[in-house]
């Protein structure tokens, strides 16, 4: 990686980089290359390298920049650098092999960061030179939360989301379809258990549409789609398989991540969901980019609000509404979007397994099913369907329904799973304990967040089978000892974690006592 930092060796006059031997740490970093160095390393010293400083290692034909962390300990013996797992992988280094090291050079584009922090509008090119460094792994994680923090908020306009989306869609892998019409949907979050993606796939492809879908894995949330997916056949396709699984079915739900369709998003969102900032026109761009890669024409944007969704009101969802259809129109791309209900939780598993669960019973026509995940699903497939032309104008919903009744949805999903790899069942966890009502009354609020965090507590996603299943709905009559939900865990202590966590959360079920609009304590074991 020439500008890095690492000068080519032909290059006269030039002092050669340092040259350190290759340590496997075992250290997860979450995504960010990480070089350790003992702090009286002959090499640290004399070179300055400092904790925090980034430098350049190269072995072989391979380079990368990392960030330096400092040992005091005896962790590394003398003449070593240690490596975390995400650089050891990049690099390809082997035990004990020499790396080279230098001083990084800092990234001509940051100044652009620096600039936007500051007020100024974020141009075409500046956005397509961001994207390449971070693409390029130049960017330290405090370099990447700076450009978060300078498009936070409302902090971008409509050409601004327009160029970053461009950039973003052209920095990864390209699909391309020889159709006319290539349709997509996406969920903006915020919503438990909507795992509607599972069932709209199979009832549009089910009907001709080509749908190749691509999902992301969980970052904050107990499951994304990708991890549901998973518990039911494979999901880490490479770029040629699922074109294979697409044309043979005309659909897939693969993540999104091992397709490397939009590389920048996944970086940026390693570091924005920690730091909490909503920012319209990266979420945008997150999504719309990802939907221009993968070869779409058509795409449905579900957005629900709630009071403890992402989104909080009409006015938000109206706003980022026309953002995104803005951004697609300026694109090529035909972009519908629907403000869905998302006042508490969809369907009754929170948790890849249990959601899995959900999505099976509602393909099987099982009448115990969630009426509620039907339902969603079976609108945005007769949206989908219509943006499509498969169907005329409110003609839509009788058609996916139709697909469904039928079993011809089931089918598809089946294919697709066998196309993707084999179909499989979903895991069962090992502990699971009931949390009843404190007292009777009426159930007045579910909160969004809470019920995912607990899901979280319990083991998932991390833990396919963890999670938890909501008994009650929004204006259920509930009486004192009811069940209210159930925890699912693989190991008694994070069972404890998460039934401890419960029993501390008031709003997280709250029931009105009858003939008050108060309520008391939500749970109790």
């Amino acid at each position: 990686m020439r500008g890095a930092g690492l000068p080519r060796r032909s290059d006269p006059g030039v002092r050669p980089p340092a040259v350190l031997h290759a340590r496997r740490l075992g250290i997860d970093t979450s995504g960010e290359h990480v070089a350790y160095l003992r702090a009286d390393c002959a090499v640290c010293r004399s070179e300055g390298f400092g904790t925090r400083a980034r430098i350049a290692l190269r072995c072989g034909a391979r380079d990368l920049v990392a960030t330096v962390n400092v040992v005091l300990s005896a962790l590394l013996e003398e003449g070593e650098v240690g490596l975390s797992e995400t650089a050891w992988a990049a690099l390809g280094v082997l035990p004990g092999q020499a790396v080279e090291l230098a001083h990084a050079d800092s990234p001509h584009s940051l100044a652009a960061v620096r600039a936007k922090l500051l007020g100024a509008r974020l141009g075409a090119q500046a956005a397509a030179a961001i994207v390449g460094d971070i693409c390029a792994g130049r960017y330290a994680d405090i370099d990447t939360a700076a450009f978060i923090a300078a498009c936070a908020g409302r902090r971008m306009d409509l050409a601004e989301a327009t160029g970053l989306t461009r950039a973003m869609s052209a920095a990864g892998q390209q699909l391309h379809w020889n159709r006319p019409v290539v349709v997509d949907k996406h969920c903006v979050g915020g919503l438990p258990g909507n795992r509607t993606t599972l069932l709209v796939v199979p009832i549009v492809a089910a009907c001709g549409l080509l749908i190749p879908k691509t999902s992301s894995r969980a970052i904050t949330s107990p499951a994304g789609s990708a991890d549901v997916m998973e518990t039911l056949a494979p999901v880490a396709l490479d770029l040629a398989m699922m074109k294979a699984v697409v044309e043979r079915e005309g659909g897939c739900i693969a993540w999104g991540g091992a397709v490397s369709l939009s590389p920048a998003d996944d970086r940026l969102i390693r570091v924005e969901r920690p730091l909490g900032l909503d920012s319209e026109g990266l979420l945008v761009a997150s999504v719309l980019s990802k939907k221009i890669a993968a070869g779409a024409s058509h795409v449905l944007i579900d957005i629900p609000v709630g009071p403890t969704a992402k989104v909080r009101s009409a006015q938000a969802a109206a706003r980022l509404a026309a953002r995104l259809a803005g951004v697609g129109a300026a694109l090529g791309l035909s972009v519908a979007t629907l403000a869905s209900d998302g006042a508490q939780p969809v369907g009754r598993g929170i948790g890849p397994a249990l959601e899995a669960r959900d999505v099976l019973a509602v393909l099987q026509g099982d009448p115990a099913a969630p009426a509620d995940l039907r339902q969603r699903a079976l609108l945005l497939a007769a949206m989908v369907l219509e943006m499509g032309g498969k169907a005329g104008p409110g003609q839509g919903l009788a058609l996916a329904e139709s697909v469904l009744a039928g079993g011809a949805a089931w089918r598809k999903f089946q294919a697709i799973c066998a196309a993707q790899g084999g179909m499989r069942t979903p895991p069962q966890a090992r502990y699971t304990e009931v949390l009843a009502a404190a007292h009777g009354g009426r159930v007045l609020a579910i909160d969004n967040g809470r019920v995912a965090q607990l899901a979280k507590l319990a083991g998932a996603p991390a833990a396919p089978a963890a999670g938890l299943e909501l008994h009650v709905r929004l204006g259920s009559a509930v009486d004192a000892g009811q069940a209210l939900l159930t925890v699912h865990a693989e190991s008694p202590g994070e069972l404890a974690y998460a039934i401890a966590y419960a029993q501390s959360q008031a709003q997280l079920v709250r029931i009105g006592r009858p003939g008050s609009p108060g309520a008391g304590r939500s749970a109790r074991i």
